[in-house]
């Protein structure tokens, strides 16, 4: 691949489970910004937020089956393999040692959790790490960031494709429809034996009912309990 074609879309979180909105988001991002690769991360231990219910065996396998059937998308174990906390700032360092310019890299996110960046470790260094790729969420239009986080509004981009010709890294806003729907609900659907479909995909589904995930009867983890997985592509250079 031409390296200065190179445009890698990250989209990170815990995953606990995968659903359409995450899948959402990226798939903005990756049909207006044209990127190459969308790199799908499960995080390890989350900083910010309360222990994921599954396990990282469960989380990274329910990803890879979100993926499976998306070309030029990837699940990535990458934030699994430290037994440290999940630093997004920490993870832009890792692609940049592997040779990945900022401006190649585009973080996707929601509207939602954007508003917290000021809480992220290395602000507001780290805006200068990736390009950000904030996607509306329900409730939260990207058309409110720049009256919510006056302080980043000069730099708060509305013509995503600026992006691609951009020296820096920019923050890009993309106003698109995204499902309502988030992990917390589906968990609390799943322990009151309601019926998720429609919420994931038909594989993380029927993966999270073969294990028993968040069901008040969800059986501790075994060796045997370990499911057939899908293919997972691997980062460009990573061993």
């Amino acid at each position: 691949m031409n390296r200065m074609a190179r445009r890698i879309g990250i989209l990170g979180g815990t995953f606990d489970p995968i659903h359409r909105g995450h899948l959402d988001i990226a798939g903005a991002a990756h049909t207006t910004l044209g990127l190459t690769e969308v790199v799908v991360m499960t995080s390890n231990v989350p900083p910010h937020r309360p222990q994921p219910v599954a396990s990282s065996f469960h989380r990274f396998a329910m990803a890879a089956f979100a993926v499976q059937d998306r070309p030029d998308w990837r699940a990535s174990d990458l934030e699994l393999r430290y037994d440290a906390p999940s630093y997004t700032s920490r993870t832009f360092n890792r692609f940049h040692d592997r040779g990945y310019e900022p401006v190649e890299l585009f973080f996707v996110i929601g509207a939602d959790a954007f508003l917290e960046i000021e809480s992220w470790r290395d602000y507001p260094n780290i805006l200068g790490s990736a390009h950000f790729v904030v996607v509306s969420r329900p409730g939260f239009p990207v058309g409110e960031l720049a009256e919510r986080l006056p302080q980043l509004a000069p730099h708060l981009v509305t013509e995503p494709r600026d992006a691609l010709t951009s020296a820096v890294p920019l923050i890009i806003l993309i106003d698109a429809p995204t499902a309502d729907v988030s992990s917390t609900a589906i968990r609390g659907r799943l322990a009151l034996g309601k019926s998720i479909a429609g919420l994931v995909p038909p594989g993380v589904q029927q993966h999270i009912e073969q294990h028993r995930l968040y069901s008040s009867t969800t059986p501790g983890r075994r060796a045997s309990d370990a499911p057939r997985m899908p293919a997972a592509g691997r980062l460009h250079g990573q061993d």
